[in-house]
This record gives C-alpha cells, sequence and structure tokens, in this order.
C-alpha cells in the first residue's frame, strides 16, 4: 500500500514539475517516491532480469549499447537522461514497471547498496579512475567497497575489464566472471597492487602483482579494430556510429552483457551500432556556419580519450571547463592530462575557469586563444569542422543554449 502511494505521490510531483517548466519531473517523482517508500527500488526492480553498468568513464554509453542489445530480447527498462543514482534509478524503473528486463547505469558509490535493492543477474565493471576526490574518496577505498559490495551477490555475472587493475581486483575472487579485454588508455591510478600495495609490473598488455598471487585474467571477449572475438572462437563485425577505441571497449562489455542473458551475439553486436548519441555527446550541430561536433569528459582518463578523438583535421577546437560543485570544483587535475599540439587548428580555451585552463595550454606549449563564453569561442573559430570538449556543467549549459537558440 505504502508503495502504491509512492508511485502515485511520484507521478502527481513529475506532472507538477512539467507543467512548471522545471524539467521532466523524473528526479523529484524519484525523490519523493523513496521519502514515502524507501524499499521502492527493490519492489520495482522484483521480477526483472537486471544488468547493472558502472565504472568512472563510460556508463551512459555502455548502458544505451546494452539496452539496444537487450532489446533483442524484449523490453527493457532504463534511464533516458543518465541520471545514475536512487531517484534517477527508481524514476526509471517506475516509467518502465511492466518490461522484463533492465539496464540501469549506476553511480560507483551506489553501486553496493542498489544491487542490495535489485539484486541484479548481470553487473558491467568498466573502469575505475579518480574523479571528484572531494566527492568519491580516494580510488582505492572505492574498490574495496565495490569488492565487498560484489561479494555479497556470487550469483551475479560480473562482466569486467581485465585491462583494468582495479576492475580486476573487484572481480577477482568472485565466483562468476566473464573476462572482457575492452582496453586501458590510463594506468595512472593503477601503478600499485590494491591488495598488496607491491608496483603493478606491464609486459606489453599483460600485467602483474609484484606482491600477490594477482594478475591479468585470460578474456574470454576481446576486442579489436577488425572486430569482436569472443568465446569458442567466435567472431563477430563490430561496426559502430560512436568514435574511439574506449567506444568499442565498452561495446564489447554491452555484448556480453546481453549474451550472458541469453541474446543473440550477432543480433547483440549489430544493436550496439545503432547508438549514435547520449544525451548530446558525439552529436554534430551546425553553429554559425560551423559544422560542430559535442564531446564530453569529466576527468583525467575521460580527458585523455576524448582528445584522442579530435579530428585533426578540424578547423578549430573549443575546449571548455568550468568548476561548479558537479564537475569538482579543484581543477589540479587538469595538470594530469597530456594536452596534445594541435598544428593548424585554432584551439580556444573556454568556461568559467578558462584563465585556469590557458595557463595549462601554455604551460603544455598549446598556442590558444581565451574565450570565456563557449558559443563566442565557437564563433571565433574559422568556418569549417570545429571539436568542443567540455566537462560536465559547461557541456550542459552550452547544450541548453544552443537549443534555445541564445546567439554567440
Amino acid at each position: 500500500m505504502r508503495g502504491q502511494l509512492a508511485l502515485r505521490a511520484a507521478t502527481a510531483a513529475s506532472w507538477a514539475s512539467r507543467r512548471a517548466g522545471r524539467g521532466n519531473g523524473s528526479m523529484i517523482g524519484g525523490l519523493i517516491a523513496l521519502k514515502i517508500d524507501p524499499s521502492l527500488m527493490t519492489q520495482l526492480g522484483r521480477g526483472k532480469r537486471t544488468v547493472l553498468v558502472t565504472g568512472t568513464n563510460g556508463k551512459s554509453t555502455t548502458t544505451r549499447m546494452t539496452t539496444a542489445a537487450l532489446q533483442t530480447l524484449g523490453r527493457v527498462a532504463t534511464q533516458a537522461d543518465g541520471a545514475n543514482m536512487d531517484a534517477g534509478i527508481v524514476a526509471a524503473l517506475t516509467a518502465h514497471r511492466t518490461a522484463p528486463l533492465a539496464a540501469i547505469e549506476v553511480d560507483e558509490l551506489h553501486l553496493p547498496h542498489v544491487a542490495d535493492a535489485l539484486n541484479p543477474s548481470v553487473v558491467v565493471l568498466l573502469n575505475l579512475s579518480r574523479d571528484q576526490l572531494d566527492r568519491v574518496g580516494e580510488i582505492n577505498m572505492i574498490e574495496r567497497r565495490l569488492r565487498e559490495g560484489m561479494a555479497r551477490h556470487p550469483a551475479a555475472v560480473l562482466i569486467a575489464n581485465c585491462d583494468d587493475v582495479l576492475i580486476t581486483s573487484i572481480a577477482y575472487d568472485h565466483p562468476n566472471v566473464v573476462w572482457v579485454s575492452a582496453g586501458s588508455g590510463w594506468a595512472v591510478d593503477a601503478t600499485s597492487c590494491p591488495r598488496s600495495g607491491e608496483p603493478i609490473v606491464w609486459e606489453g598488455e599483460h600485467w602483474y602483482s609484484t606482491g600477490a598471487d594477482f594478475k591479468r585474467p585470460e578474456p574470454q571477449w576481446r576486442v579489436d579494430e577488425q572486430g569482436l572475438h569472443g568465446p569458442d572462437g567466435l567472431e563477430i563485425p563490430l561496426s559502430l556510429a560512436l568514435p574511439g577505441r574506449a567506444n568499442r571497449g565498452n561495446a564489447a562489455q554491452a555484448v556480453a552483457a546481453a549474451v550472458a542473458l541469453g541474446a543473440d551475439p550477432v543480433k547483440a553486436a549489430a544493436a550496439t551500432g545503432t547508438v549514435r548519441e547520449i544525451a548530446g555527446r558525439y552529436r554534430s550541430i551546425d553553429v554559425d556556419g560551423r559544422n560542430t561536433r559535442m564531446l564530453l569528459a569529466k576527468n583525467p582518463a575521460g580527458w585523455q580519450e576524448a582528445l584522442s578523438m579530435i579530428d585533426p583535421a578540424a578547423t578549430g577546437l573549443v575546449i571548455a571547463v568550468n568548476g561548479q560543485v558537479p564537475d569538482g570544483e579543484d581543477l589540479s587535475w587538469l595538470w594530469d592530462v597530456r594536452f596534445e599540439h594541435f598544428e593548424g587548428t585554432q584551439v580556444v580555451a573556454a568556461g568559467e575557469r578558462a584563465t585556469d585552463l590557458a595557463v595549462r595550454l601554455t604551460y603544455a606549449g598549446v598556442e590558444h586563444i581565451t574565450v570565456a563564453d563557449p558559443l563566442r569561442a565557437i564563433a571565433s573559430c574559422p568556418p569549417g569542422r570545429v571539436e568542443v570538449l567540455a566537462n560536465y556543467t559547461a557541456f550542459r549549459d552550452l547544450n541548453r543554449d544552443l537549443e534555445t537558440g541564445t546567439k554567440a
């Protein structure tokens, strides 16, 4: 009875939020529902075969790809907006109450208790690196917390990236693991063994701990430029609409998750190729005659990967950085990112913290100009292809301005 009351209140709150022009109302609906009945997430997840997706980077993309792959089996409950904490998860499950499947993005700090509530069939573990130390804390603490959380769910299948040392440590002792070689372009946060504290030694793609019986497992799935290679010699072409090697790794883990629930691997792989943008990420839009592509990055590992996607033939590159609470107010991480030289491309430092970024670019030897307003920064670039790389609130606010037609 309390659950039914919570759902009715959530529906009313969401309707009021939409009427007031305050968004789609899903978050406020989820918050109110949980206040009335804290057990609602468990009730909504009961009877669903659920995949949880977590990691520092790639959660939204992998969740969208997993959803597409699972849709080859039936209807899927998922978040449309990437709201990956309790209220957003409850809102997604409320909106798709009769779907037999669920693909749910989960903030890494929330994974243990969300897994306890939803008893997932599959958990996808992507990667783990430093992100907003003021909110998340030190990365080894997060690894231990996730390891303990997954130990409470021995029946769940863990789809784990064996190229990431910290992710491997989370899943290493679990009785039900599918190892995927999904790649890891960022090893700065795993130079020492999370189990012994001794150094990790890398030999090509393989790695091992010098202080514990802990090494890279042999993957059942791996991805390369040719396609996906699975168990028993399975080879599947993989053609994605999204750029970058990281997204090929995301697709590999999405396919492995869907196969764990019974999907046909060929159909699942084809479905991941239908994903073209995620909440405005990767989309191209015309801005005053400039073909502008939008990229999002939120932490050093994500920035490094996004920088590798920049089109060297672009006529302009706008890098926009804010320092609001959702971004993390401490921007010292900028000094961890290897900014490259962009010969022949006009680079513009933008955002609320454009000056901080400009200092970093100067030390990196990158010629640039500073235009704080991102729309004006785009307009300052020569006509042609312009790449925009922005952190969370800079990306959000620029998308809002583009949608409302705000002039540069």
